[in-house]
């Protein structure tokens, strides 16, 4: 990360989120940052819609967006916002390392609006740790500490 840490909020659009992260459709779970402030805090969109492909079998006649994948927008948005601080992010990926604490309270269904709000705990090196909340409409679905590592590819 940069040495000055920089309170200004941007926003990263969806095509810039494609150049920082690998991930691409059916596994790219976010669609905006908004509030981002880079290698520290930012909040991930994601629009559910009844076309994800996990809806037909999860589950049938009661459509819920897995958990697993809640945590894994989380890790996403925490991804793009590692990039995001990183004076030189050619080549470097985010590999997610352990889950913490994940607590599931909600269903989040097709038609939710889902606010992703990550921040980071610490970094050491190449290690960043962050908590991540999912948000509808003010009321708390999943959250979750976890953990990422950069690497670098050659």
């Amino acid at each position: 990360m940069d040495s000055e840490a920089s309170t200004e909020t941007m926003e990263i659009d969806i095509n810039r989120i494609m150049e920082m992260i690998p991930h691409r459709y059916p596994f790219l779970l976010i669609d905006k940052v908004i509030d981002a402030i880079p290698g520290q805090s930012g909040t991930g969109i994601k629009n559910v819609t009844i076309n994800e492909p996990f809806f037909q079998g999860h589950f049938p006649g009661h459509p819920i967006m897995p958990g697993v994948l809640i945590v894994e927008a989380m890790a996403q948005t925490a991804g793009v916002l590692v990039m995001a601080g990183l004076s030189d992010a050619n080549g470097a990926l985010v590999y997610f390392m352990t889950v913490e604490n994940a607590r599931f309270r909600k269903p989040v269904v097709p038609g939710d609006c889902v606010h992703i709000h990550v921040e980071r705990i610490q970094s050491r090196g190449d290690v960043w740790k962050f908590k991540g909340k999912a948000v509808v409409d003010g009321v708390v679905k999943a959250e979750a500490v976890y953990s990422a590592m950069i690497v670098r590819q050659k």
